[in-house]
């Protein structure tokens, strides 16, 4: 199930998958890291990895 996990844009408009080059800013902390996708259509999405 993991495997198909994907990070794509938040914007319901817009749904597309963000790649590493989208990738804007990433921030560890003690629970992970967190990392700022900017999509094209402008939304921004924020995910944990741990």
């Amino acid at each position: 199930m993991l495997e198909k996990l994907t990070c794509t844009c938040e914007n319901p408009e817009c749904g597309r998958t963000l790649h590493e080059d989208r990738l804007m800013l990433s921030m560890r902390t003690d629970v992970g890291e967190r990392r700022a996708y900017e999509c094209a259509c402008g939304a921004v999405t924020v995910t944990v990895v741990r």
